[in-house]
C-alpha cells in the first residue's frame, strides 16, 4: 500500500511539473502572472517559518522560538550578515531557554 502512495505521488508531481511547463509563454508575460510568481515563494517561506516559530503539534505558543525570530528580524534590518543572522537568532532562543 505504501508504494502505491509513493507512485501516485511521484505521477502527480511529475504532472504538475509538465502542467507548468506546458503554460504558453504568453501567459507567463501578463504583469500579473509575474507579480504572482515573484510574490508565492516569499509567502510560502513566511509560512513555513510560522508553522516552525509558533506551533507546536496542533498547539499555537509562544516561546524562545519566537524571540529568535525577533533578534533575526532586527539583525536582518540592521543588514547583518547571513550566518549572523542565524547564530544571533539561535543564542538569542538558547539564551531565554536557559534562563
Amino acid at each position: 500500500m505504501m508504494w502505491a502512495a509513493v507512485v501516485v505521488t511521484a505521477a502527480g508531481c511529475y504532472l504538475l511539473k509538465l502542467a507548468g511547463l506546458s503554460v504558453p509563454p504568453r501567459v507567463l508575460e501578463h504583469r500579473l502572472v509575474e507579480r504572482v510568481a515573484d510574490l508565492i515563494p516569499v509567502a510560502l517561506l513566511a509560512a513555513l517559518v510560522a508553522v516552525q516559530v509558533f506551533a507546536r503539534g496542533h498547539e499555537i505558543v509562544v516561546d524562545a522560538r519566537a524571540l529568535g525570530l525577533a533578534a533575526a528580524v532586527v539583525l536582518l534590518l540592521l543588514r547583518a550578515p547571513f550566518l549572523v543572522v542565524v547564530f544571533g537568532a539561535a543564542l538569542v532562543a538558547a539564551g531565554v531557554r536557559l534562563l
